[in-house]
């Protein structure tokens, strides 16, 4: 009997462990006087035997000590991912979009200012067919030998520190590219934009690690607007700023939208998933704080936790080798040729469209006779500055990423990244195929216009894909590296587009054809599926099953 009743700390109270219900009670309602500590009864009615009873004694060290729960193991903790989900999409991203596609119209007004420099050249400073390739070719040879060193700015010193050191760079090449005294300047220069412009990607690893897991894989896709926009732009403003001031005026309008980044990233904060990897969790949780007012949304309850701290290994960031980790190496190698493919088709649909109808044979928008033998072209020493009719070409070009973007914004979420770019493959192969049937030149364009529409909205697909399948530790290091495999691509594709093309015009045909088809597959065995995951801040888990095959 005595030993029911034994010593268990609640706060400042005792407990009966085993009930009271055949305790004997007094006459006052109170427990047995022999259960009482000497001094009389006590007034809770929970009574306290003295440790002079052996049996007493005996009966409480058989029951077990249940410790009160530590307020550090109680306390309720948060990641990274768990609060930018629970924040949401709101006025915050909508200003940090609005200044990434600013990165965007820059990098596309860059690419698209090319098309319209060559002539201009030709007629100011005589320059032959070589040597304005070359200042095409230049500006891809930069973007290649950059893309890696500004992806590994970017994970060592951070986002925010890359995308104030890449516009700068890039808005002052750009600047100087205006005054250039002679051809040798000229190259040098367009070289060093294009050393600049290799870090653009960059703002997507920082735009997406901003954006909620719900809406990551949409928002990343209407980005790409700003570049359509871009082209646009720089096209509309040619029409009128070429026939009177120049070309040296429009480097200096295409080297603007930078200069206005610059100065929105002295706004812009850190990547908190970069805060985190480099063990600086107050000021990850700042920026939290500060997203979370902005969009008029609460901050998850507890602590945020900083795995990187609580693993007591050492975290290296922006390292090459750590894309060819077991988890990672064949994805790594996958999304390599992707890239390059990507590109290739791109900027090939992009060259061949025009190529197609200055040496192409009759059935493919050419001059030439019932046997298949070409015309002469016109000869290339003539100064012939573009047309209102060239630059309405230009622009109903450009108008075909429009569509694709649509198309990709709807089936992005509901097929998935590995399905989305795959199909998108295929439809560009399959239409750049029937351009090997004998049509009319308008058949021949709609051909051409839907190639580009999915091509494009494939590459934007593949830009949401990258950021999202690598951790924090490496992701701008993967999307730098897959950047500039990107732009080998870009180097080849004039090859097939302006020399095989004019040997054989199903050979370049076929050929773009082809590795699309190759491209698909591979982008079908990708190991990972990234849509609803959450974005891996150190290392990357072995994928699910349910993840390969979905």
């Amino acid at each position: 009997m005595l030993g029911r009743i034994v010593k268990f700390r609640r706060g400042d109270k005792y407990e009966d462990l085993e009930g009271s219900d055949d305790v004997p009670q007094d006459a006052g309602g109170g427990r047995s006087s022999e259960t009482t500590p000497s001094g009389g009864h006590s007034g809770s009615g929970v009574l306290f035997h003295r440790k002079t009873d052996s049996a007493a004694q005996a009966a409480a060290a058989s029951v077990p000590f249940v410790p009160e729960p530590s307020k550090e193991t109680a306390e309720d903790t948060f990641t990274v991912d768990h609060a930018v989900d629970m924040i949401g999409f709101g006025w915050f991203q909508l200003k940090l979009s609005l200044f990434t596609g600013l990165v965007w119209m820059a990098d596309a007004m860059e690419m698209m200012i090319l098309s319209i420099l060559g002539p201009a050249l030709h007629c100011d400073w005589n320059l032959p067919p070589w040597q304005q390739a070359l200042l095409t070719s230049v500006v891809f040879g930069g973007m290649m030998l950059s893309s890696g060193f500004w992806g590994k700015i970017s994970d060592k010193y951070g986002r925010r520190v890359e995308m104030i050191l890449c516009s700068l760079f890039t808005f002052c090449y750009g600047l100087l590219s205006a005054f250039s005294p002679n051809f040798i300047w000229l190259l040098i220069l367009r070289g060093l934009v294009g050393f600049g412009v290799g870090g653009v990607p960059q703002s997507i690893t920082l735009y997406a690690e901003f954006l909620p897991s719900a809406t990551r894989g949409k928002c990343v896709v209407m980005i790409e607007l700003f570049w359509a926009v871009g082209t646009c732009f720089i096209v509309l403003i040619a029409i009128f700023v070429m026939p009177t001031l120049g070309w040296r005026y429009l480097f200096g309008i295409a080297s603007l939208p930078l200069l206005i980044f610059f100065f929105a990233c002295f706004w812009l904060p850190e990547s908190p998933r970069f805060d985190i990897a480099r063990g600086q969790t107050d000021r990850a949780l700042e920026t939290l704080q500060r997203i979370a007012a902005d969009n008029n949304k609460a901050m998850p309850l507890g602590r945020l936790l900083d795995i990187h701290h609580e693993s007591d290994e050492p975290v290296a960031r922006g390292q090459i080798r750590d894309l060819f980790t077991p988890e990672l190496r064949l994805t790594t190698g996958l999304l390599w040729f992707i890239w390059l493919a990507n590109t290739f088709a791109y900027y090939g649909v992009v060259l061949m469209t025009t190529e197609l109808f200055e040496v192409g044979d009759a059935c493919h928008g050419g001059t030439a006779d019932a046997n298949g033998n070409v015309e002469e072209p016109p000869c290339h020493l003539e100064c012939k500055s573009l047309s209102m009719a060239d630059y309405t070409d230009l622009l109903l070009t450009t108008a075909a990423e429009f569509p694709g973007l649509f198309i990709t914004f709807l089936i992005i979420e509901w097929l998935g990244r590995r399905r989305t770019i795959a199909v998108e493959f295929l439809i560009f192969a399959l239409f750049v195929y029937l351009v090997n049937i004998c049509v009319t030149r308008k058949v021949l364009t709609f051909f051409l216009f839907v190639a580009r529409a999915f091509i494009s909205g494939g590459f934007q697909a593949t830009y949401v894909y990258t950021p999202e399948v690598y951790p924090t530790t490496t992701r701008a290091i993967g999307l730098g590296m897959c950047s500039g495999m990107s732009r080998i691509g870009a180097l080849i594709t004039p090859f097939v587009a302006q020399v095989m093309l004019r040997q054989s015009v199903y050979l370049g045909i076929n050929t773009y054809a082809t590795v699309s088809l190759i491209a698909a597959g591979f982008t079908l065995l990708l190991p990972i599926e990234t849509k609803g995951r959450e974005m891996k801040d150190a290392g990357v888990a072995k994928s699910q099953s349910s993840q390969s095959i979905n």
